[in-house]
């Protein structure tokens, strides 16, 4: 900003003037400023004000700096009327002037606003505005005082205004001079633009100007004393290592107490660490010892020594290796699961012979929500007399969660197993790696090929995470991960885990263990005791079949949850009286039942098959449903998968190459539209073992004949009619025994899987495994055999009529 000396008082004054608002700049009278237009709209102001007015323009400032357009009441009615100096068109479009403000006006009303805005102005003369002339001197010499002040301490303004100030003698002009350099906000520079009073304006620079000057001594004053604390730091750490070689030249390293060093040094010794460990871990104290205490990377070693010491190299506990008391704890915290139990046994029997000499396994629980995974994980930490942390993995997508961050980073941790280490307090705990299925990856990395390392028994006696730096023996902890889905873990991991697969449990198992288990701990939870509440033995049976459909038993401890609370709710209110829960009473207390056995069961259907799905909560009942229609082609609803969409069109392709065998019309197919539907049409589903039970539910609706209620199916069709083998043989089973079917055709290959199945429910359940078609066929639909028979004696009677024509011909 510059200022010119030369008053324009021959300039004649316009009472109507274009107007151009200016954003974040306040102009006064005499200031030279170049501006930059960029609006169309004020660009033609200024073209308007070059062309007609003799350059004369109006220039307000705007109230908000962010509007596009202001309005008229979005602009000062005081600003000042400059004249253009020069102007110049840029390359970008915008148009540079340089402007030199006259005098000051204010808008007395706006002739028009568009295109532009066209004001009427009143001319402000500060010439007519009187004022004691002995305060005002005294009010400038002090203003320039303080204004010499300013520029001395900070540098706000140049040295240059200062010579400009020493020709100034007018009291309104000095206080324009001053507040166009000082970079005052817009309402603080327009109130003084709309001061008319040369020594009030005086008055509100020489306030800001003391307002300025204590900012700035302020920051003065900050920095001086942050000089002073760096000196002070400095010659405190001289003084320090003064001490120290005193000390080293007079050979007494026990003068006064036993410092911090020596209790890390003590602490590093009786870690045992291994010897690469303990080297790192007495470098870096010697580098902490040369350090000022106060830097932040003293914080950061003393940080890592405090996890070196803490962690446990060489504390082990103390296994028990008596078969019989750990077969006595699993059995008595969970019912059946024999498969396991048996796995950890081997695990403490070969253990026992190589007297410790052995690896932690690595197991894998699977199996649906509420069997007892995560439990069977401590009752294992409790039967081999170890400790027990639990690492829940849903989720975890960064791979530092897994190997740690760089001691670089602000904020770094060791990863979550040295972590569990340090909870533990011994290195061979029980690790659960809880939800391993459900582990992410993103930009930061993979954590499950983190884990690669972690659970390969061939690398983790050397495991390196990267706070540390240093291998730790993993070897010795007993890692066992839980998942519902197989397929989600990486093939890789998947291949470190011994996997175990857990299934849900039948209806007779969860009476049991509800009797056993559930019950007396719901009735402890809730505050009550045996002489309160009794189940009867109907109850249990209802709450599993009306209220519950899982494979699991969480459902099941809520609802006996449920139920515990409102005895204990009577009990509170005075009536001591033993409840016995039968299964009316659970009705009462539970309400309607939330699961109803379906109507389509209770009878033989044409065109409805009754599947078996397997998913990741256990094995479901699907029923398919087919029909015929006028039309053409085949229509599939109820959220099928792509696999599942192929499965039903290898179906049609196989039924219509069989159309003669079955007796169905060679034009059928192109007149007739099949629809095939599987509800809940809200659930998806996807998968080819549905094929078979698809392909029954087809040719029923085709023939007419209806399929047995009391038959599930499951297995894959071919292009030939042969049944492929499936998965989830066991969970597939039990969600059959859950709503009483007693026959279920399985593939013929997947025999192998029934030895999964408690010989009990087996005798329960007729299996019938097929290699082809036409079996399922004629044990799932009612009255097939015969349909066949009169199949083949109608082709045995066209046949004889066809060589009895040809006879007669010949």
């Amino acid at each position: 900003m510059a200022e010119n000396n030369n008053e324009n008082d021959n300039i004649e004054f316009k009472d109507t003037l274009p107007l151009l608002p200016v954003r974040d700049i306040v102009i006064y009278p005499f200031m030279i400023i170049p501006l930059f237009i960029g609006r169309e709209s004020s660009i033609r102001v200024v073209e308007e004000a070059c062309n007609n007015y003799d350059r004369l323009i109006f220039l307000p400032a705007q109230k908000d700096i962010l509007e596009e357009s202001p309005s008229p009441e979005g602009i000062f009615e005081m600003g000042t009327v400059s004249v253009i100096m020069r102007k110049r068109y840029l390359k970008d479009g915008r148009v540079k002037i340089l402007i030199q403000g006259l005098t000051k006006a204010r808008i007395t009303d706006f002739i028009k606003t568009k295109p532009f805005y066209k004001v009427g102005l009143e001319k402000i003369d500060p010439q007519n505005v009187a004022a004691d002339q002995i305060s005002c001197e005294a009010m400038v010499r002090n203003v320039k005082e303080n204004l010499e002040k300013v520029i001395s301490i900070g540098k706000v303004l140049t040295q240059d205004i200062l010579m400009i100030l020493e020709d100034t003698s007018d009291p309104g002009r000095l206080a324009d001079l001053i507040a166009a350099n000082l970079n005052l906000k817009v309402n603080e520079a327009q109130m003084i633009l709309e001061t008319i009073n040369p020594e009030e304006r005086l008055h509100q620079i020489n306030e800001i100007l003391l307002r300025e000057l204590a900012i700035l001594s302020t920051q003065e004053r900050i920095k001086t004393q942050a000089h002073e604390e760096i000196s002070k730091s400095q010659k405190e750490y001289f003084l320090r290592e003064q001490i120290r070689a005193i000390k080293n030249e007079l050979g007494d390293k026990n003068i006064n107490e036993f410092d911090e060093f020596q209790e890390f040094r003590q602490k590093i010794k009786e870690c045992k660490m291994p010897e690469e460990a303990e080297k790192e871990a007495l470098e870096q104290l010697s580098r902490l010892e040369k350090m000022h205490p106060d830097s932040s990377e003293a914080s950061i070693l003393r940080t890592y020594l405090d996890w070196l010491v803490v962690l446990p190299w060489k504390i082990s506990s103390q296994e028990t290796l008596d078969l019989k008391a750990a077969k006595s704890i699993l059995d008595e915290d969970h019912f059946e699961l024999e498969k396991v139990k048996e796995r950890i046994l081997e695990f403490l029997a070969v253990r026992k012979l190589k007297k410790g000499k052995i690896r932690g396994p690595i197991l894998c629980f699977s199996g649906p929500p509420g069997v007892g995974k995560t439990s069977l994980g401590k009752s294992i930490a409790k039967s081999t007399n170890r400790e027990f942390v639990r690492l829940s993995l849903g989720g975890i997508k960064d791979e530092a969660e897994i190997r740690g961050h760089r001691r670089t980073y602000v904020g770094a941790m060791p990863g979550r197993f040295i972590q569990a280490l340090k909870q533990a307090g011994t290195n061979n705990p029980v690790i659960m790696l809880d939800e391993i299925d459900k582990l992410g990856a993103d930009f930061r990395g993979d954590p499950s090929s983190a884990l690669l390392e972690v659970l390969d028994a061939e690398q983790n006696f050397s495991f390196r995470d990267h706070y540390l730096n240093v291998p730790f023996d993993l070897s010795k902890i007993m890692f066992i991960a839980t998942a519902n889905i197989m397929e989600n873990i990486p093939a890789p991991l998947r291949d470190r885990m011994e996997v175990l697969s857990l299934s849900g449990y039948t209806q007779e198992e969860k009476i049991a263990i509800a009797k056993k288990y559930l019950i007396p701990k719901q009735v402890k939870d809730n505050g009550i005791s045996e002489d309160h509440v009794e189940f009867l033995a109907d109850a249990v049976e209802t709450i599993i079949k009306n209220y519950t459909s899982e494979a699991g038993l969480r459902n099941l401890e809520r609802q006996l949850g449920s139920l515990c609370r409102k005895v204990a709710k009577k009990v509170a209110l005075g009536d001591t009286e033993k409840t016995a829960i039968d299964s009316k009473v659970v009705i009462e207390l539970l309400g309607p039942p939330n699961f109803i056995k379906d109507e389509e069961n209770d009878y033989d259907e044409v065109g409805v098959s009754t599947g078996l799905a397997w998913t990741s909560v256990g094995g479901e009942i699907l029923h398919i449903e087919s029909t015929t229609m006028a039309g053409k082609g085949l229509t599939l609803t109820g959220q099928l998968g792509e696999v599942m969409k192929e499965s039903a069109q290898a179906c049609i392709g196989y039924i219509r190459s069989q159309s003669e065998r079955y007796d169905i019309c060679h034009d059928f197919f192109d007149k007739n539209e099949i629809h095939l539907h599987m509800p809940a049409g809200a659930i998806p589903k996807d998968g080819p073992s549905a094929g078979i039970a698809m392909a029954t539910a087809i040719i029923s609706s085709l023939s007419g004949l209806p399929v047995d209620k009391n038959v599930a199916m499951t297995g894959e069709i071919t292009l030939t009619g042969k049944v492929l083998p499936i998965g989830g043989i066991k969970e597939k089973s039990l969600a059959a025994m859950r709503v009483g079917i007693k026959t279920i055709i399985i593939p013929y290959q997947n025999k192998k899987d029934l030895d999964e199945i408690p010989e009990e429910y087996r005798k329960r359940i007729d299996f019938i495994p097929v290699k082809f078609f036409d079996e399922v066929l004629e044990k799932a639909i009612v009255g097939w055999k015969t349909r066949i028979k009169n199949i083949q004696k109608k082709s045995e009677q066209k046949i004889r009529q066809k060589n009895r024509t040809t006879s007669m011909a010949a």
